[in-house]
């Protein structure tokens, strides 16, 4: 088993191991020692895992509630999150009771954000589904809902005290989910880890996937115990998503897909910074072809002047500026603000 401790707050572990779904009642049951637990889970992935999980908990002797809503971004808003935290009530939660979160990004953000707000705060679990999940989204606190002016404007940070990745759990992934988790990974190879890059040029992540997911998490680990609440360094970890949240709010949250929007921007702001010389030239050429090698889009229909005009939601907006997150070379990035009334010249508009 693989295993990275988070050190914020109290801490927590992940947990990285092909199989271990079939341990995860008692794994919880080191981290949550209330009697009841709320399964959080969606349509499409109760129906593989939610029974397993259930019967899993009930072993350790807790009572297991469920709630299930309508797979996909559509139901990640603020509406879906207080009917939870209302059955949270109905089902009479206490504070030393707590949530498993079963299922991809929306899943996690969701019951994530609905732990952090019912009675102020009580302790949920990650059991990622998904790879943009696995790799990225269980991990760090990060907890939100979408608002029709953007995406995750409203939302907390809440740690969750343990999150349990199972891979074998990708394997019900249709081709298209699991290179949409691509793209966050190549992200974390974009902004701190050339050598992950090119192996991500080289190789099938499929023949080394504990260690990609390991080696993603990893520098996610290091840059969120050193910025918790993203004053400084964690900007890092949104190469792409200023111009990919754009998009999917374009789209209404709807068509384009989170880890493909993002693809999508790191190509825009990769072509940007080799244009205004910050970023070394081939560097767009090989994201190109990286997202290309998953069958990824690597351009929009929307022009780019749409595109910057929803930026101007961004949560990342800070007053008049907007941090664009830009990289030196492969493996090497950086925080550069722009001010809005530059965004356009250097988009070249």
């Amino acid at each position: 088993m693989k295993k990275l401790r988070v050190n914020v707050n109290e801490g927590y572990d992940i947990l990285i191991e092909k199989g271990l779904l079939s341990r995860a009642g008692e794994l919880v049951k080191n981290v949550l020692n209330g009697k009841k637990i709320m399964i959080i889970s969606d349509t499409n992935v109760y129906k593989i895992y939610g029974e397993r999980i259930k019967e899993s908990l009930e072993e350790q002797n807790y009572q297991v509630y469920t709630y299930i809503f309508e797979a996909g971004e559509s139901s990640k808003k603020p509406e879906t999150v207080i009917d939870m935290v209302k059955f949270m009530a109905d089902m009479q939660l206490t504070r030393v009771d707590g949530v498993v979160a079963l299922g991809g990004g929306v899943c996690g953000d969701m019951a994530g954000f609905a732990a952090a707000i019912y009675l102020r705060g009580i302790k949920f679990v990650q059991i990622p589904t998904s790879l943009l999940a696995q790799v990225d989204s269980s991990v760090g606190g990060k907890t939100a809902v979408d608002l029709p002016q953007g995406k995750n404007l409203c939302g907390a940070f809440h740690q969750p005290s343990l999150v349990i990745i199972d891979p074998d759990t990708l394997d019900s992934l249709s081709a298209h989910y699991f290179n949409d988790g691509m793209g966050e990974v190549i992200k974390y190879g974009c902004i701190k880890s050339s050598s992950l890059f090119d192996r991500l040029e080289n190789e099938n992540p499929k023949d080394f996937i504990e260690d990609m997911i390991f080696e993603s998490l990893d520098i996610k680990r290091e840059i969120v115990e050193n910025d918790e609440k993203e004053h400084g360094e964690r900007a890092l970890l949104n190469f792409g998503h200023t111009c990919g949240h754009a998009i999917e709010k374009l789209w209404n949250f709807e068509t384009v897909s989170h880890g493909e929007a993002v693809g999508i921007g790191m190509a825009m702001i990769s072509r940007v910074g080799e244009d205004i010389g910050v970023t070394e030239k081939g560097t767009h050429d090989r994201i190109i072809k990286l997202l290309e090698k998953f069958d990824m889009k690597t351009g929009d229909t929307h022009s780019i002047t749409e595109i910057i005009e929803a930026m101007g939601s961004d949560k990342k907006r800070a007053g008049e500026h907007i941090k664009f997150i830009m990289l030196k070379k492969i493996g090497e990035s950086f925080i550069n603000p722009v001010s809005m009334q530059d965004i356009s010249n250097i988009f070249g508009v």
